[in-house]
């Protein structure tokens, strides 16, 4: 362990930019310049980048099929002396990218690891969502299969945290779908594209937006920031009839929600009485 802590060798975590090449620090840059080889999710975005700098660095890929395996060597490198810098295709590594399994092997085996700040799309979303920051919580991507997704989001009705995750293109109208059932027409802002040339931003109620998404598509990086579950205090903002709210119900119990659960999830995001919906429930299952 003395060795290892008298090596000069480190890990060095870098963030690059989400969209806009000038967002890289001169820090950055410094550190990308002196790396002895720099491990990147994809070899030939960052190859761009680099170039793009007029640097030229040996790179190995590190992505999430690679890490595991490759963790170990690299951290042996920086333990015998060498700088080795890590970065992902855009933003910080380890924040739904690469870069935690080796940052933990680092910290297991004595490694120094440092981290070069660098934008953070949760992040950015988030202060131009106009929505509270002050406590949020980060749910980074929603699982992929329909029926996992649809129980996980139901485990968030009652967050009363700011929500942020991130979209993927090819399942957002999906996504959206699945949260609005759960969370009701909450206060949302889907951000697509931050720092590029076609930034965007669309602030409107969740609901709304899972329709806008499903009617006109949509395509880029997204982030979506969801506001947390209401003040029990506040009055409920819907008008939901009986029929949408048993809708609600079993589409959720569709996925595997128990029904007692299933009841309460809607309730707690429509802001409609625990009771109407289960009467609601129970009158539809007698018709």
């Amino acid at each position: 362990m003395d060795d290892v802590a008298d090596a000069t060798g480190r890990i060095v975590l870098v963030g690059t930019p989400i969209g806009n090449l000038g967002d890289l620090s001169p820090r950055a840059l410094e550190a990308l310049a002196g790396a002895d080889v720099i491990a990147a999710e994809d070899t030939r975005r960052t190859g761009r980048l680099l170039t793009h700098h007029g640097l030229d660095r040996p790179l190995l890929r590190l992505d999430d099929h690679t890490e595991v395996g490759r963790a170990p060597q690299l951290v042996a490198r920086a333990a015998a002396g060498e700088t080795v810098v890590v970065a992902t295709d855009a933003g910080t590594p380890g924040i739904s990218d690469p870069g935690y399994v080796l940052v933990r092997a680092a910290v297991e085996a004595g490694v120094p690891v440092e981290l070069v700040p660098g934008p953070v799309a949760a992040v950015h979303a988030l202060v131009l969502s106009g929505l509270p920051t002050d406590r949020f919580v980060f749910e980074g991507f929603l699982p992929r299969r329909a029926a996992q997704r649809r129980r996980h989001v139901a485990t968030l009705a009652d967050e009363p945290r700011t929500l942020v995750c991130y979209l993927s293109p090819h399942r957002a109208a999906d996504e959206l779908d699945d949260l609005a059932a759960a969370l009701g027409p909450r206060p949302a802002a889907l951000a697509r594209e931050l720092t590029k040339l076609h930034e965007q931003v669309l602030r409107a109620p969740l609901d709304d937006l899972a329709t806008t998404v499903r009617r006109d598509g949509v395509r880029g990086e997204l982030t979506l920031v969801i506001g947390g579950v209401p003040d029990r205090g506040v009055a409920p903002a819907t008008d939901l009839d009986d029929a949408e709210l048993v809708e609600r119900v079993r589409g959720l119990i569709a996925t595997g929600v128990a029904k007692n659960a299933a009841i309460a999830a809607v309730a707690r995001a429509t802001g409609a009485p625990r009771a109407r919906v289960y009467d609601a429930t129970v009158a539809a299952r007698d018709a």
